[in-house]
């Protein structure tokens, strides 16, 4: 007979054998990444690294499509849809209609932050992608002022409308596909990545805008200045076939297995989370006033003021624009290590300061010395456009946070970039000084300084983190 002792032994070294079996990988069977549970839902790492990478993509075309007409409402709109004015008032005209588009853009951060947090993130992208391309490409085939006369400018403005109202869900909704993937340790860094995608496509357009303009001047102001509207079909259907691959956002997937989908999350997210909302329009006036002053207000600048050629400008920009792309993922990677309030405070702090030395570094018309306060200037921007993603995203609630960034986004949009150009343009023509500008976007920057250190992650961000 068998002791009681020898047959517990057998038992133990039979578990031990099955649990080593049960340990071996059968090489037949491709190992899969291990998942990753974020806010309750699972995520596997390579989806949240394709989801980011997608969703930069997408950014890159859109803003791609939004930049060109920074430019181009800069350099030559004032003489195609408004030439019987005097140059200034031209010119003045030429930056209203860009600024046109950021009061749609409220519009369509309600829209489609309702979408996003009804029916999901991955289809509202989409949409958002199509509406700006139409709005684009049709740019490109308008006829200017002196084939319809005032017909051109207005439909001008109805296009611009178009391009406003897709970006108002676009610059949210492609931030939450990348956040809403990636576990909390890490969103900082992928939310910085869909980010850098700003860079890439501020880029394109201005490589493209630069490649025109070398044109005749003639040959410029009849085709030329169409080309990078109409290109933009390309990069639409490339951006459409990638977004359309595309599995939905960890985050959403568990609000609507948790049947916590609501009927009207915007109307819910001004309800409850209202003052969250103020604080990220406020929060984001550094960044919103400080960047379009550089990028679009800088090109009129510095050939009207300083007598510089718009290649020259247009390259300084370019390699602001360049520095998004190699320092915003790295700047997402030091928010992760340091915490993301902390760099959001420390380079909107930056952002008071450089105006007072990226003006005077531009007025010596030296090259390397305009480059250098351009270099300073986007070391800034950089940091803070890699830190406000996953600080501004974490502070709502899963179910409505669509709806709230949306919302927070295009209203600090609204007050600050969209009249950041012509506000610049009128203290220079007020005060004969840069002084005024710069004091201005410091203003802006003070603002967002004490609004980002009011605001708090959300709990329920809080508490899907500790599950992550």
């Amino acid at each position: 007979m068998w002791s009681n002792e020898k047959i517990h032994m057998i038992r133990v070294f039979r578990c031990q054998a099955v649990e080593e079996l049960s340990m071996t990988p059968d090489p037949r069977v491709p190992e899969r990444p291990i998942p990753v549970a974020v806010g309750g839902a699972t995520v596997r790492p390579r989806q949240a690294t394709r989801a980011a990478v997608a969703s930069l993509l997408g950014t890159a075309v859109e803003y791609y499509d939004f930049a060109i007409y920074g430019t181009a409402a800069s350099l030559v709109f004032k003489d195609l849809f408004f030439p019987n004015v005097s140059p200034v008032v031209g010119t003045l005209l030429a930056l209203s209609t860009f600024a046109v588009a950021f009061v749609m853009r409220p519009v369509g951060g309600i829209v489609f932050g309702h979408l996003g947090d009804r029916i999901g993130r991955k289809a509202t992208l989409v949409a958002t992608l199509l509406v700006m391309g139409i709005g684009t490409f049709a740019i490109g085939l308008l006829p200017t002022y002196e084939t319809i006369g005032l017909a051109a400018p207005i439909l001008l403005v109805v296009c611009r409308l178009l391009q406003g109202f897709a970006l108002g869900g676009e610059q949210s909704g492609g931030l939450l596909m990348g956040i809403e993937n990636a576990k909390d340790a890490k969103r900082g860094f992928f939310g910085a990545l869909v980010q850098s995608g700003t860079g890439w496509g501020l880029v394109a357009a201005n490589l493209i805008v630069l490649a025109v303009t070398q044109l005749p001047k003639d040959q410029l102001m009849t085709w030329g200045w169409r080309i990078p509207f109409l290109l933009s079909a390309v990069l639409i259907l490339v951006g459409l076939w990638v977004r359309t691959t595309l599995e939905e956002s960890a985050d959403f997937v568990e609000v609507r297995r948790s049947s916590e989908v609501r009927k009207l999350p915007v109307v819910e997210a001004v309800r409850t989370e209202g003052g969250r909302i103020v604080l990220v329009m406020l929060g984001l006036l550094a960044s919103s006033v400080s960047f379009y002053v550089a990028t679009v207000y800088s090109l009129t600048y510095g050939t009207n003021e300083l007598g510089l050629s718009s290649s020259t400008m247009l390259s300084l920009v370019i390699i602001g624009t360049v520095m998004m792309i190699v320092f915003i993922p790295l700047f997402g990677l030091l928010a992760d290590r340091i915490g993301r309030k902390r760099l959001f405070l420390m380079s909107t702090f930056g952002f008071a300061v450089v105006p007072f030395v990226w003006f005077p570094l531009l007025n010596t018309q030296t090259y390397w010395l305009m480059v250098l306060g351009f270099v300073l200037f986007f070391l800034c921007d950089t940091a803070n456009l890699a830190a406000f993603p996953s600080f501004f995203a974490m502070a709502f609630s899963p179910e409505v946070r669509f709806s709230g960034m949306a919302l927070g986004l295009t209203l600090g949009n609204l007050i600050g970039a969209s009249l950041a150009p012509l506000i610049a343009g009128v203290l220079l023509s007020l005060t004969g000084s840069w002084v005024g500008i710069a004091v201005y976007m410091c203003a802006a920057s003070t603002i967002a300084l004490v609004a980002g250190t009011l605001l708090r992650e959300h709990p329920r961000a809080k508490v899907a983190a500790e599950r992550a």
